[in-house]
This record gives structure tokens, C-alpha cells and sequence, in this order.
């Protein structure tokens, strides 16, 4: 796994002498040893001890020109061998690795680096508004765009995110009733999908696509959606993802490809950003509502039939995927017009993940609200799952170890590296919420750092 370089944001170098475990070791262990470090030497280089640093000319005490980890990351971005792989260090970080090398390179007598090294990251700053006193506010906005309709006015329609050429298409999804869960007769069919139950589901639209990176990524950087030239207070208000450590589409693609492995929490988040930029509400659709609209009317196994053979038409999974996930909408989609809803990325519910099922839930629009982050529930299979868990009943709750790899302390709120098959579908539904509802849409089972 490639770990990118981050911005460290360190001070513009003085004159003075660099300071190792202030200025040079956060560089190196936040930046450089998710990669290279022991056990986990890409390209066999590690710079985690003075001693493995030394080797290969890495470092030249006193010539930063002629020491190898310099040269690197002086590379503009795409050139062989540069580092970070697609985006610089920051020049104030490049300066302090200059000066550091140039005055000797000074590492304390047997000290060695591990993920740990350096202090926590400070906790971020509390956003610029009250998250209730926002939510009110985005409320107010989307009520002032939304015209009122009857499900007979409900239409597909297609949105250009404000400022960008990304674009997404919803489907309108019919209200009415369906029986949520599998009969103990389906094939593969588990203990959790139980027990059936007949519910009723008011009307949404929901995602012809899974989200795509074309979208995720203007959330991401904000400087890709231009909300940098075109300020708006309640975007800026929103919280936002800290950057990756590692190029999140792991080199399967961007462009059409879904975006993937975003926390819960990271996606309820896109959705409150969506709807602030569109000034229409959107958020994750509750496990039913994905079963609903997966089903389109049908109670089979799968939306096409209880055949697996006919999969390959209609899905991306284990056994074609090539070992990654493919463009959204190139395979058939669902008899309500919804594609992938069977593999390519797995999608996020609202959920909390209850290993005993479906007792208790109410019988119009269940939802069984999270208090907790984990486990959070997640439909559809992904492109590396066999057939039987792309079922319309199959479900999976999430885990802390889809971050395992993580080397923040403490672990990102925002990113599941190690879940490289999990995305995002959005819906709206025709009722606009109230504040209070939107509240607890966008805040639901959030992660908290420890």
C-alpha cells in the first residue's frame, strides 16, 4: 500500500538548528512509515532507524543534494520515483528534511521510529457553527428551494454539483409495502435476514449510480468544487474529511469508478454537503428502503430471478470482477431502473446493524436509529463477494478492523482503508424532514475519536 506524503503545515524553517523530534520525526512517522518501516518495507527502504536511513545513500550527512530521500521529494508529482506518488510534501516540510540533512543529519543515539512515535494529532476544531444551529439553517434553505409534489409529479431527474462538471441522476422509487427479509427456504440465506415482515415505505428518489468518485472527491478537496472563489458560510460550516494517507482509490480508477472505503459517519457527512450545495435533501436510505428499492417488486433472491448464473449481467463480484471494482452502470440495471444495486461496492445504510434481525422495528419506515458506531449495516455485496451475498436480503455489519491498517493515533473518523469494496448510494425523499429529523439523518451512529 503507497502512503502518500502529507502536509505536515510546519513553520517556515529558520535559522536556527531543525529540531529532530519536533520538526524532522513527525514528518517521517506520520508520512513515511506507513510504507517503510520493518515488516513493511516498500521497495526495501525503510527510515525508521539511523542505521537503515544511512544505507543506499538515503541520507548523506550534510548533502541534502546527493542524499536519495531529498532528491525524491523534490520530484515534481507523476515523475518516477517521486514521493509522495501524486502530490508533493509541502515546501516548509521539504525545507525542514534540507536543513535537517545539510546540518548533519543528528538522529539521538538508537532511536527508533514506529507509528506511534509521535504525540496524537490535536483534536480538530469545533466547527464554525453549532451543528443544530447549521442544520436549521440548511433546513430553512432546502424548504425555500423545494416546491411541493405528489408522488405523481416525482420525475428522474439529473443535478450538476454547483461549480463543477460532476453530475448524478435519481430514480423515483414508488411508495408502498413489501415484505422486508428472506424465507429460510432462499439458498445462503442467514440467521440475520429474519424475520420476514410486511413494512411500508413512503415515497424517494435514490441514486441510479452509486456515488463516483466525480462527486466524492469535491467533497474531499474543497479546492476541486471552487468553494475557495465561491464562498458559501453553511458548505464552509460543514465538517469535511481530513486528507487520506494513502491514494484512496488504490489505483483501480477514478473517473465513473464509486467512490469507496468512506466511514458512516464520512458519508452522512457528503450527504449534508450535497444538500447544502444543491439546496435539496439528500442522506444514506435505511436498511428497508435499500431492500425496497433493490426488490423493485419482485421477491426473489435477486432482482432479475433466483439464478445466480445470470448475475454476470447485472453485477460486478468475485467471480468477474477482475479483482476491482468497474464503472458504475455498465451492467443492467434493476427493474426500477437502479444499477449495481447487486455488487461493485457495497453501499451504507442508515442502520444500526442488529445480528438478531428485524423484531421491533416499526412497520412503516423502519429505521432502527444508531447509537453507536459500530456496527453500522451494509447492503448489496461488493466486486469481491461470491454470489450469495449480493442477495436483495443480505447484510453485513461493519467492523473497526475495516481501518486495521490505519497508522493514525488515533484512527481516522473518516476512512475504512481496509474496506476497499464499501461505498455510497444517496435518496431524497419527497417529504422534506423537519431540522430536528435532518439532525439526527446527518449525525446518525457517528464516530467519535477516542
Amino acid at each position: 500500500m503507497r502512503v502518500l506524503f502529507l502536509t505536515l503545515g510546519a513553520a517556515a524553517v529558520m535559522s536556527a538548528a531543525v529540531d529532530f523530534e519536533t520538526q524532522v520525526q513527525p514528518i517521517l512517522t506520520k508520512r513515511c512509515l506507513g510504507c517503510h518501516r520493518e515488516g513493511h518495507s516498500l521497495g526495501n527502504v525503510r527510515l525508521d532507524s539511523k542505521a537503515a536511513l544511512m544505507q543506499k545513500a538515503l541520507v548523506v550527512a550534510g548533502k541534502p543534494e546527493q542524499s536519495v530521500l531529498y532528491q525524491v521529494l523534490e520530484l515534481p508529482p507523476g515523475k518516477p520515483k517521486a514521493m509522495p506518488p501524486g502530490r508533493q510534501l509541502a515546501k516548509a516540510d521539504r525545507d525542514v528534511i534540507r536543513q535537517w540533512i545539510a546540518e548533519g543529519a543528528i538522529w539521538p543515539e538508537g532511536r527508533v521510529l514506529t507509528m506511534s512515535s509521535s504525540p496524537a494529532p490535536a483534536k480538530a476544531a469545533a466547527p464554525a457553527k453549532d451543528e443544530h444551529e447549521l442544520v436549521k439553517q440548511l433546513h430553512a434553505r432546502i424548504v425555500a428551494n423545494t416546491k411541493e409534489k405528489t408522488e405523481a409529479d416525482m420525475k428522474p431527474y439529473k443535478v450538476t454539483i454547483p461549480n463543477s462538471d460532476a453530475t448524478f441522476e435519481m430514480v423515483p422509487i414508488p411508495g408502498g409495502e413489501f415484505v422486508m427479509g428472506t424465507p429460510e427456504s432462499e439458498a445462503g440465506r442467514k440467521p440475520d435476514e429474519g424475520p420476514q415482515r410486511k413494512v411500508k415505505i413512503s415515497p424517494f428518489w435514490m441514486g441510479k449510480y452509486e456515488v463516483t468518485w466525480d462527486e466524492y472527491r469535491l467533497f474531499m478537496f474543497s479546492q476541486l468544487a471552487k468553494e475557495d472563489i465561491n464562498k458559501d458560510p453553511l458548505v464552509d460550516a460543514i465538517s469535511r474529511p481530513t486528507r487520506p494517507y494513502v491514494e484512496m482509490s488504490f489505483g483501480m480508477g477514478i473517473n465513473g469508478y464509486p467512490a469507496i472505503s468512506m466511514t458512516q459517519h464520512a458519508a452522512n457527512k457528503f450527504a449534508e454537503w450535497v444538500s447544502a450545495k444543491t439546496g435539496h435533501f439528500y442522506r444514506l436510505p435505511t436498511e428497508a428502503e435499500w431492500e425496497y428499492a433493490c426488490r423493485a417488486g419482485t421477491t426473489t433472491a435477486y432482482s432479475f430471478g433466483d439464478d445466480p448464473s445470470q448475475l454476470g449481467d447485472y453485477a460486478w463480484y468475485a467471480d468477474n470482477s477482475e479483482g476491482k471494482y468497474q464503472k458504475v452502470g455498465t451492467k443492467k440495471p434493476n427493474p426500477w431502473g437502479l444499477h449495481d444495486m447487486h455488487g461493485n461496492v457495497m453501499e451504507w445504510t442508515l442502520d444500526q446493524y442488529d445480528p438478531s434481525g428485524y423484531r421491533g422495528l416499526p412497520d412503516v419506515d423502519p429505521w432502527r436509529v444508531s447509537t453507536e458506531p459500530y456496527p453500522q449495516s451494509v447492503r448489496g455485496g461488493s466486486w469481491m463477494d461470491p454470489a450469495s451475498r449480493l442477495r436483495c436480503g443480505a447484510r453485513v455489519g461493519s467492523d473497526p478492523s475495516w481501518k486495521q491498517q490505519d497508522p493514525q493515533l488515533p484512527k481516522s473518523i473518516w476512512y475504512h482503508t481496509d474496506a476497499q469494496g464499501l461505498g455510497l448510494r444517496l435518496v431524497r425523499p419527497l417529504r422534506v424532514p423537519s431540522a430536528e429529523e435532518m439532525y439526527k439523518y446527518w449525525n446518525s451512529g457517528v464516530e467519535h475519536e477516542p
